[in-house]
């Protein structure tokens, strides 16, 4: 399901693909709208479509193939699953002059009730009738669904469907809502010399039919989608001051959501260093000037609190930009900076920042010194469950080992907003660098905030995350289909080293992550051999161990 809802003031609305065969691959049919003032829809290129008809009901009668409740499933709507099917085959006759029906019909009777259809004379049952024929959806396939972003003046919920253009019609323009009509590859149609000015629905389903060798395929493509979701872009702003559209897969697509609802667009959609972003009355974010490799777009620091007393989580690093732009944005008095763990990009910025502000340090000492900040000095170590008062705001302190033998997560109970630190980072997994990183612990981490899952995630790295459920669910499914591939690569080879074995249990990651997938690796390995899968006598070759297999002594030199 969605993460968002219809609301009540969209214009119920379908829209078509009529695709064909073409001599440099499979076509698909635009029309380019009438230009009108004040319509944000002006001369665009589109697919023939446009809002539900009352009397489209009327035609139930005269179609062919399944009925309401078959196209009603198929939508995930309670009933009028069929208007829509229904709609779009009306809206393309009315456009573009062709008419998906399941028999030949006379053209000059047809040019003739399409004006009457259009000039709002008659419903598209009338039309069957007089016609003699029945609306063919049996080779109609439902392709997207979508929704007009907040903040147009005009908001529709359209489905989409696709099929072939009917053999022996010539499409026409109406003159009205269509000035011209265009038979194009998805290549030629996204162009940009031929410079189509095309909405993010257009664009994006252009893009999705661009692998395909013919309209068959395309088409078999559409009909095989199941479940399909709800899709609606987002306006935001540029660091630069221009406006964007976001697509959901964009990092700030949620978070730009939940900061303008109403779609003014004047959200970033970018991390920009130094910049404050009020997140809630209680939160604000500073993102440190440290992008890469490992840390993205670069480390946030939060700001939490309300009045006065403020806490920062995470100073980052040992920054003297970035202290300045903490002690700036803070809106009251810095009394607490707390951390989730002590990697270098995370806590080193704690003693500069705690001498300037006179603030307590808390946090927990790692196991081990290897890649951790050990300047750092805790005036306190939290406690599993400990909730502490950020002058109104309450933080609660979660333990989560696994990416750091000290890692700590904190929950501002009154937002639902889970602080992750590194043990969930946006878009990317994090690495598990033994001795102080374990695998087994950072999966039991995972699976103790899936079992209550917060309603955000305010990651380390990154913007604001939604449905945290579906991300512990995605992170624990990556983590164990790796481990698949570890043992089966261990039992292929017999023994190996982890030269041997990363580039097969990593085949998906591109070269120059392998040297912190290594890492990884590495951590993966340890977990199997006390799980009692793998075995190794030097921690340099390992072997496969598993149930049903025989224990082999190592040949590797102790």
């Amino acid at each position: 399901m969605s993460a968002y809802r219809v609301p009540a003031d969209a214009r119920a609305a379908a829209s078509l693909l009529l695709l064909r065969d073409g001599a440099a691959g499979p076509e698909v049919l635009l029309m380019r709208r009438a230009e009108r003032d004040g319509d944000y829809r002006s001369g665009l290129c589109v697919f023939p479509g446009g809002v539900l008809d009352a009397r489209d009901r009327e035609a139930h009668a005269w179609v062919a193939g399944d009925g309401d409740a078959a196209w009603s499933a198929r939508l995930g709507v309670a009933e009028g699953g069929l208007d829509y099917a229904v709609a779009a085959l009306r809206e393309c006759f009315e456009e573009v002059g062709l008419l998906l029906a399941d028999r030949p019909f006379d053209a000059v009777a047809a040019a003739a009730w399409r004006r009457r259809l259009h000039a709002g004379e008659v419903g598209i049952a009338e039309v069957c009738a007089a016609l003699g024929v029945k609306l063919d959806l049996r080779a109609l396939s439902c392709h997207s669904h979508w929704l007009t972003p907040p903040g147009v003046s005009k908001r529709f919920d359209t489905r989409f469907f696709a099929a072939a253009a009917p053999v022996g019609q010539q499409a026409e323009v109406d003159g009205g809502e269509a000035v011209e009509l265009m038979w194009l590859t998805p290549q030629a149609a996204l162009d940009p010399a031929r410079g189509l000015k095309l909405l993010p629905v257009t664009e994006r389903t252009l893009q999705e039919l661009t692998p395909f060798a013919d309209a068959a395929s395309a088409l078999a493509d559409s009909a095989a989608r199941r479940d399909i979701r709800l899709t609606m872009p987002r306006s935001a702003r540029l660091a630069d001051g221009r406006r964007t559209v976001l697509m959901p897969e964009h990092p700030a697509w949620a978070e730009v959501g939940r900061l303008d609802p109403e779609g003014r667009g004047d959200v970033l959609a970018e991390l920009v260093a130094g910049r404050a972003v009020r997140l809630s009355p209680r939160v604000l974010r500073v993102t440190a000037p440290n992008p890469g490799l490992m840390t993205g777009p670069g480390t946030n620091s939060y700001l939490v609190g309300a009045g006065e007393a403020w806490t920062v989580i995470d100073p980052g690093p040992a920054d003297e930009r970035h202290l300045q732009a903490l002690m700036a944005a803070a809106p009251g008095r810095i009394e607490r900076i707390l951390v989730t763990h002590t990697h270098r990009d995370h806590s080193p910025g704690a003693a500069a920042l705690a001498a300037a502000t006179g603030a307590a340090v808390m946090g927990r000492l790692a196991e081990f010194g290897d890649g951790q900040d050990t300047s750092f000095r805790p005036g306190h170590e939290p406690a599993d469950g400990e909730r502490l008062d950020c002058g109104g705001a309450v933080l609660r302190v979660l333990a989560t080992p696994g990416h750091a033998s000290n890692h700590l997560c904190f929950l501002l109970e009154d937002e639902d907003l889970l602080f992750t630190g590194d043990h969930v980072m946006q878009g990317s997994t994090v690495v598990i660098n033994p001795p102080d990183g374990d695998m087994a612990a950072y999966l039991a981490s995972l699976e103790r905030l899936r079992a209550a899952p917060p309603a955000w995630l305010a990651p380390g790295h990154g913007f604001l995350v939604a449905e945290p459920q579906a991300v512990f669910d995605a992170l624990i499914h990556h983590r164990l289909r790796r481990e698949q591939r570890v043992v089966r690569a261990l039992a292929r080879h017999g023994e190996g080293d982890l030269d041997a074995l990363l580039p097969e249990v990593y085949a998906d990651v591109p070269a120059q992550l392998h040297a912190p997938a290594r890492r990884s690796l590495l951590a993966h390995l340890l977990k199997l051999a006390a799980d009692g899968v793998a075995a190794s006598d030097d921690g340099l070759a390992w072997r496969y161990v598993g149930p049903g297999s025989r224990q082999a002594p190592s040949t590797s030199s102790s």
